[in-house]
């Protein structure tokens, strides 16, 4: 038998400018992503059988547990791009990282799998046919199986990976609110009038200067126009973490989780119980092997 465990950070989008929709259905975005200390686990195991067999389990009712789940999908490509058959693999999903709240979670397992079994299998597949994989799965896969800091193109799979600077972040979110990809774009859609703020090449350059207070000063998302009228917890949470010490705050990627850059005072005792908040840092990786 084969094991590995693999931890997965999860990642915030300082900036995402969207700017328009594809033919393909997706949308055209330009994003600077970043990887940060909030991980999900994944315990894989993998043995000889009489067949192929993807089994999963986990410690959230949240996510399920069958062929429709990232982590199933990611794992069967696998196989079946690297010729592998009859095995067994079993993988337990230890969420940590909150479900559709605009981190990446799902991805960042997906990317997990991948990074996972490649090397359970003696790197059987390259880099680049791990990511021509990724781009399959999902929007966000690519830069999870990457990690670190990327300016993102496209719908988010290809990268541009940039240094990774020093930042302390807070992550919080409403409590029981859960937004999805697909509700995010589509109020966006209707929007009349559209956002024009773009900081995609000011937040490269801050970035490389590792300047957190600059970094902070240009984080934008043009989803927010679209969600903050809808849910107001989200505006709420924003002013709190304003109030609480940030240098900004900003929702991440579709929300409802928001984030804010911080230096060394930060009062989090102002945020109400009905929010989820967790403290992390910037990393500079994405899927790796877990300390055991």
């Amino acid at each position: 038998m084969k094991k590995i465990r693999v931890k997965t950070p999860s990642k915030i989008n300082l900036v995402l400018e969207i700017l328009g929709k594809r033919a393909d259905g997706f949308h055209e975005i330009r994003s600077i992503m970043q990887a940060v200390s909030l991980f999900d686990y994944l315990n894989i195991t993998a043995q000889t059988d009489d067949k192929q067999k993807i089994q999963l389990s986990g410690n959230s009712s949240l996510i399920p547990y069958g062929q429709e789940n990232i982590v199933f999908k990611a794992a069967e490509k696998f196989l079946n791009k690297a010729g592998i058959e009859n095995q067994s693999i079993n993988i337990y999903i230890e969420k940590n990282i909150p479900v559709a709240a605009g981190l990446a979670g799902g991805s960042s397992d997906a990317a997990g799998t991948l990074w996972g079994l490649n090397t359970l299998y003696d790197n059987s597949l390259s880099n680049k046919e791990l990511h021509a994989i990724a781009a399959t799965l999902g929007s966000d896969v690519n830069f999870c199986l990457q990690g670190g800091t990327c300016a993102t193109t496209s719908r988010g799979e290809v990268l541009e990976p940039l240094s990774t600077p020093d930042l302390q972040i807070v992550l919080a979110r409403p409590k029981n609110l859960y937004i999805s990809a697909k509700e995010a774009y589509h109020r966006y859609s209707q929007l009349t009038a559209k956002p024009e703020t773009k900081n995609f090449s000011g937040m490269k350059n801050a970035i490389n200067s590792n300047r957190p207070e600059e970094i902070a000063s240009l984080l934008n998302n043009d989803l927010e126009k679209a969600i903050l009228p809808i849910y107001p917890k989200i505006e709420k949470l924003k002013n709190i973490l304003l109030k609480s010490g940030c240098y900004n705050t900003l929702m991440s990627g579709s929300g409802p989780t928001v984030f804010g850059i911080y230096s060394e005072k930060i009062d989090l005792k102002k945020l109400p119980e009905e929010y989820e908040v967790f403290t992390v840092n910037s990393v500079n990786y994405g899927a790796i092997e877990a300390n055991p």
